[in-house]
């Protein structure tokens, strides 16, 4: 090599520079590969591609610094490896609860960052640091001792062996991932498969083109293919059943949407007390689907509306409430306007949040309370919000200022992510796994029980429960696969694939008044 860099007497070639980052770069991401994503690994193979695929990315990037002089260099250095530390770190935190990789769609979803509160506060560990511990100790270099760190240029011969290195694993990996997955990038349908193969890094990229050509799909849409579609529609038409259609016809449609609440808890004991007493109580009166699952993906809770309301798929990435809040909806609320119901969404949240604000005139919702709507104190909040047996009391007057019919859309706070709740509110200890979520999640969920029985009481009280068909649904899962193990020992027993499975099912409950209760245990449902 023909220069380098010269670290107090002694020449440190500053290829090496670049391969010390490039190699705490590598090790740390293989490293979170093990320990912070739930990647599966069957065979040495798998193995072999996981460890080697972040190595090209960081070459290529990195290996740039190889053209630049004097202290460009290693100013380069240091904020490629904070840049990449954080794009990691970033994907730690968001899979940490959502059990997924972050998607260009959901960096846009900025609107929601100050809404997020002590969701994100929960997910952070003070271990965290050692994410951005190389570039910690470079820019503590750069800053106390500059000094110290003297350059010169490099050959072109061992630039272009660098490159060379680096295309040549970059095709390596590849190679070996189109051996073990074929067709990977031509038909892609699950984002931890891409990361397995392609890692993290080069996953982004490839990210990236997806949302460019997805935009280019979008901008030179014509109409051509509505004819089809409308065919497609028409020819798959399902007639309702003659002994149900039309039973609740002129009724108020009152649908409940019971934040994180999944199935399992239906029934089920903790403490040797109930979790659901209420629930438990009210399906028997009530037609109940115990397998029914949830199909939301990035979105959460607003892509559960959007299943709701629309019958359509949300999207793999990022969150449809953002991505095509323009578009134009043949909605329920909109189709039930056309029938004479007055439509209506409550939610002591902000309005802008998840973009609901812009998407429900997109729906034909024609009222939105939100915060503004609601007195919120502080002792009538806790976590994301309002606590939802306040939220319930004061939604009862909003209702008695509807016009009926009506359609009224409640969406409940109190048990989200990270389940926080004060002893004075909680009807039920926590259990004690000793995994916070696991056990903070059954006394939020117990309150949100108490909240709806309030509410249904009252209902009863207003006289408005004998003219309302009342729906009730779980949006999406609360407890994440990242804590089967305390899942298993709630259950007793291990939480396998099918296991897991099982547990992304959420209750859903219709009922109304005079009709008797049915539960439909063989039957499988889906949000859609």
């Amino acid at each position: 090599m023909q220069g380098g860099m010269i670290m107090g007497n002694k020449r440190w070639p500053a290829l090496n520079l670049i391969g010390f980052a490039v190699a705490v770069l590598w090790l740390k991401t293989y490293i979170a590969y093990k320990t912070s994503f739930d990647i599966k690994i069957e065979n040495f193979k798998q193995e072999l591609i996981l460890l080697i695929n972040p190595l090209s990315f960081l070459m290529f990037v990195l290996g740039f610094g190889l053209f630049l002089k004097k202290k460009n260099q290693v100013r380069y250095v240091v904020i490629s490896s904070f840049i990449i530390s954080a794009i990691l770190f970033a994907n730690v935190v968001f899979y940490r609860f959502f059990n997924d990789f972050l998607t260009v769609p959901v960096l846009f979803q900025t609107s929601n960052m100050s809404d997020l509160g002590s969701s994100v506060s929960e997910l952070l560990n003070l271990t965290d640091l050692l994410y951005f511990a190389d570039f910690i100790i470079l820019a503590i270099i750069m800053m106390f001792r500059p000094q110290a760190l003297v350059y010169r240029e490099h050959s072109q011969k061992n630039r272009r062996a660098f490159f060379l290195a680096a295309v040549a694993i970059a095709f390596f990996n590849l190679g070996l991932a189109e051996t073990e997955r074929p067709q990977l990038l031509t038909r892609t349908f699950d984002r931890e498969m891409l990361v397995k193969n392609i890692g993290t890094y080069n996953y982004h990229i490839y990210d990236v083109f997806l949302q460019s050509k997805s935009s280019a799909q979008r901008a030179l849409a014509d109409g051509s293919e509505l004819a089809d579609i409308g065919n497609y529609a028409r020819a798959s038409y399902v007639a309702p059943a003659d002994d149900m259609f039309g039973i609740a016809k002129g009724k108020n449609v009152i649908l409940i949407s019971m934040e994180s609440t999944q199935n399992f808890v239906i029934n089920e004991k903790v403490n040797g007390q109930e979790i659901t007493p209420f629930l438990n109580d009210f399906i028997k009166e009530s037609y109940y689907f115990n397998n029914f699952y949830h199909q939301t993906a990035q979105g959460k809770t607003s892509d559960s509306e959007f299943l709701v309301d629309n019958s359509l798929y949300p999207l793999s990435r990022g969150a449809v409430f953002f991505t095509h809040s323009g578009n134009k909806f043949a909605a329920a609320p909109e189709i039930l306007n056309q029938n004479g119901y007055y439509t209506a969404s409550l939610h002591a949240n902000n309005k802008s949040f998840w973009n609901r604000d812009i998407m429900y005139d997109s729906f034909g919702y024609q009222r939105f309370y939100s915060l503004p709507d609601y007195e919120v104190t502080e002792t009538n909040s806790v976590g994301w919000g309002m606590k939802d047996i306040d939220f319930f009391e004061q939604s009862i007057q909003h209702l008695k200022e509807m016009p009926e019919p009506y359609y009224a859309k409640f969406i409940t706070l109190t048990n989200h992510f990270p389940f926080e709740l004060g002893e004075e509110d909680q009807f039920i200890e926590p259990y004690t796994s000793g995994n916070k979520t696991v056990d903070n999640y059954f006394p939020t969920v117990r309150y949100t029980d108490e909240a709806i029985k309030n509410f249904i009481q009252k209902l009863k009280d207003e006289g408005i429960y004998e003219d309302s068909i009342i729906i009730l649904y779980g949006d999406h899962y609360g407890i994440s696969e990242n804590h089967n193990k305390a899942m298993g020992e709630f259950l007793g027993t291990e939480v396998t694939p099918f296991v897991s499975t099982q547990l992304q099912r959420v209750p859903l409950i219709i009922h109304i008044p005079g009709q008797e209760g049915k539960r439909f245990r063989k039957c499988p449902g889906r949000s859609i």
